[in-house]
């Protein structure tokens, strides 16, 4: 992520607003940021490189094949320094390409390789809007956290009437400062994360665990690295790759996570309990695998320490957000963790839903404070985490000022 300006690379693919990009280009350099272009081959039949790279003062990306042998690799290079990555105007064919994941040409090569937010701004017939096809793939998107730039209504360049028109440019724009100002909206702060579920062993193969796959804190790590934070993430044992930008401490057991924790709460701005940990373990573990004909009737346990409730009792004036997974009350039972544990916020959700919650990629959350309980609709954990991020970002606002 660039540390300078903000840099803002505007995608441009093949349709007649294509023209209107370059009065985008212009607002967004009066607004403090740099800008840089990638475009389709199509894009270039209704205006050319030149004029970017005249308006821009910087290369405008076109093939992927253009690239001299010393020079980083293009694609990848914008990937990294964009802040923000907009698509004006967005053609149908282009979003069906970044629901599918397909990346055949500069412009989706880079969407696919970069971190930086997605804000897509369709132009097309209205029909072509209109298509259950084109309708499910910006929802896959939306879900996937990408923000959409409604088109407009009125007469088309085909002449039709109706929905499909590019947004208006000054809408386009705050849309893009927006979450140019999202991204680093986090500065400075220390946010630590847990994740995942821990294991607690009863023998050196057993263990008493739960479903958590460790997506949502995984998702909320690299989303608070992404807004510019430090980010410290301590999970329990998960199937994922460590997120960009992240200290990531790996632990097994709810005593080794707790451990890990008080090592950093201390310096931390944010706290973000996520783990969905064991409230018991066993009292003893056994050295040796426990055979068959020799396993006991029952299996003593003892209460492992609620690391969300001894976070709260500290008053060290962070931030701390508790999670809650419930099956029945879900509100009323977060309402009660809220009070017991101290915290600011609890992200509460119904995993007696098998479609959401443990293990998936979508999940229907509560947002419940102390003022008010917002619901979320279904959504892709990495947009949970965003909207869980807007809300954390505008609490530190308001304690810094």
């Amino acid at each position: 992520m660039a540390r300078g300006k903000p840099v803002i690379v505007v995608g441009i693919t093949g349709g007649i607003g294509a023209y209107k990009s370059c009065e985008l280009v212009r607002r967004l350099q009066k607004s403090g940021f740099c800008v840089k272009v990638v475009m389709t081959e199509a894009a270039t039949r209704f205006v050319t490189p030149l004029t970017f790279r005249t308006l821009t003062g910087e290369p405008v990306a076109v093939s992927l094949w253009a690239d001299e042998p010393h020079s980083k690799v293009h694609h990848i290079s914008l990937a990294e320094e964009a802040d923000v990555f907009a698509i004006v105007p967005c053609t149908a064919n282009v979003i069906a390409k970044l629901a599918q994941g397909r990346a055949d040409d500069m412009l989706t090569t880079t969407a696919l390789a970069t971190e930086a937010p997605l804000v897509i701004a369709p132009a097309m017939n209205t029909h072509m809007w209109r298509k259950e096809t084109t309708r499910r793939n910006v929802e896959t998107l939306r879900t996937r956290g990408a923000v959409f730039v409604e088109p407009g209504t009125g007469e088309l360049a085909c002449g039709d009437v109706g929905e499909g028109r590019l947004a208006d440019v000054n809408a386009i724009a705050d849309a893009i400062e927006v979450e140019a100002r999202r991204c680093r909206d986090l500065a400075g702060a220390h946010v630590l994360v847990t994740a995942g579920g821990t294991q607690e062993p009863i023998d050196p193969v057993r263990f008493i665990g739960n479903h958590s796959s460790g997506k949502t804190g995984f998702a909320i790590a690299e989303e608070a690295a992404r807004r510019g934070a430090r980010v410290s993430l301590v999970t329990g044992p998960v199937s994922l790759p460590d997120p960009f930008g992240c200290e990531v401490v790996r632990v097994q057991t709810a005593l080794q996570m707790r451990a890990a924790v008080l090592a950093r709460f201390s310096s931390a701005d944010v706290a973000i309990m996520t783990a969905a940990v064991a409230d018991f373990r066993p009292a003893a573990m056994s050295a040796e695998k426990i055979k068959k004909t020799d396993a006991p009737a029952s299996i003593g346990l003892e209460r492992n320490p609620d690391i969300l409730a001894e976070l709260g009792g500290m008053d060290s004036g962070a931030i701390l957000v508790g999670f809650a997974a419930e099956t029945t009350d879900v509100i009323a039972n977060a309402q009660g963790k809220l009070a017991a544990k101290h915290a600011d916020v609890i992200v509460a959700n119904d995993v007696s839903d098998p479609s959401m919650g443990f293990g998936t990629d979508h999940n229907k959350v509560y947002f419940v404070t102390g003022a008010a309980v917002d619901e979320s609709p279904v959504l892709g954990k990495p947009a949970i985490a965003r909207d869980l991020l807007d809300r954390v970002a505008a609490l530190l606002e308001a304690k810094r000022g």
